[in-house]
């Protein structure tokens, strides 16, 4: 499996904020199945950066079309070449 980096840039309307409980359970689902690694949002620029674990990606748009939101949605998708960080490391041994 291969890991991608969705950028998405969005906008927002009362429909928006009807799907938003729907999108929520979407990806609570993807974070569960480990399909996602990391999903942010931030409403001063309006935009998300998901990390996914796919095979292609078609199968990472296949991912995203499932999302209510989709429609509100501009979005590039990039495949990782190098992930780092405490979370991808072995922990610290601790020596007592």
């Amino acid at each position: 499996m291969k890991k991608f980096q969705v950028t998405i840039h969005f906008f927002m309307d009362d429909d928006f904020m009807q799907a938003l409980p729907e999108h929520r359970q979407h990806i609570d689902t993807l974070i569960r199945e480990g399909v996602i690694d990391l999903y942010v949002v931030t409403m001063e620029s309006l935009q998300a950066w998901i990390t996914f674990t796919a095979a292609s990606k078609k199968s990472v748009e296949k991912y995203l079309r499932q999302s209510p939101l989709f429609r509100y949605w501009n979005y590039e998708i990039a495949e990782i070449f190098v992930v780092d960080g405490p979370y991808y490391r072995l922990p610290v041994l601790q020596m007592n």
